[in-house]
């Protein structure tokens, strides 16, 4: 079981050298900081929206891992293998690692179709970290494109294709406790939206029991339900791992809710 926070992306990348050069190489290129800077400018001091920004960033692609991870152990065959677009699972892992933490970065120009605009401006910023850790051209430009893909389908409209984007779309909407909920809403308004955030308190991820994955949302009142339902389960609705998630809302020790 781990609890989804920022502190979970650096536990999950020192398990892979790989991952770890990966990661290193993001968050030391000179043009990521400043486009997640520049994310939180957009969304938080001018939208007065959420956090959007490095924070957010981590905690979403320590999410997306996390999935990824569980879903391997339940022998789940990641898209990118069973599609023949490469033979390596653990180069399949940075999909997720580098979407997750990528996936934002549209909101530096706008909010407006940012998941649109994210996985353009990803596209330099892979290129450089892939060929920091990856020799073969023909390799690096199918990943480039599979991250891109995982970004621009972060959007809710939008149907991810493969596992890999899915855990990226999942592992978005999973950043919602203490108020992190990633429907935007009013920094300090109050409506259904904030008042439902601030209602969670804990998202955890396990194995599951009918499904590969389960999601634990622990809330202190049934507001939370919101974040669930208008949130969270649209998400997994449009990826392709409905059929391998199961969601469980607990307040203090009672299930209230779950999904399926």
């Amino acid at each position: 079981m781990v609890t989804i926070g920022p502190g979970l992306l650096p536990e999950l990348v020192n398990t892979s050298p790989l991952l770890r050069k990966a990661y290193e190489a993001v968050v030391s290129d000179p043009e990521v900081p400043v486009l997640w800077e520049l994310s939180n400018i957009m969304a938080v001091k001018r939208l007065k929206y959420n956090d959007h920004g490095p924070v957010h960033a981590h905690i979403a692609a320590g999410a997306a891992l996390s999935i990824f991870h569980l879903l391997i152990k339940k022998g789940i065959t990641p898209s990118l293998i069973k599609d023949g677009v490469l033979n390596n699972v653990e180069h399949a892992m940075l999909v997720p690692l580098l979407a997750g933490l990528l996936h934002d970065i549209g909101n530096s120009v706008h909010r407006d179709m940012h998941e649109r605009i994210g996985a353009v401006l990803a596209i330099p910023i892979v290129d450089r970290v892939l060929r920091h850790i990856i020799k073969d051209e023909r390799e690096v430009l199918r990943l480039r494109q599979e991250v891109s893909h995982a970004i621009y389908c972060t959007s809710y409209d939008v149907e991810c294709l493969t596992i890999e984007a899915g855990t990226v779309k999942v592992g978005d909407g999973l950043d919602m406790a203490e108020g992190r909920a990633r429907v935007p809403y009013r920094l300090g308004s109050v409506s259904i939206h904030s008042v439902s955030a601030l209602s969670i308190k804990k998202v955890e991820i396990e194995e599951g029991v009918q499904n590969p994955i389960r999601v634990n949302v622990y809330m202190t009142e049934m507001a939370g339900i919101f974040q669930v339902d208008e949130v969270l389960v649209p998400k997994i609705k449009t990826t392709p791992l409905r059929n391998l998630i199961e969601v469980h809302a607990i307040i203090g020790s009672e299930e209230v809710k779950s999904y399926p």
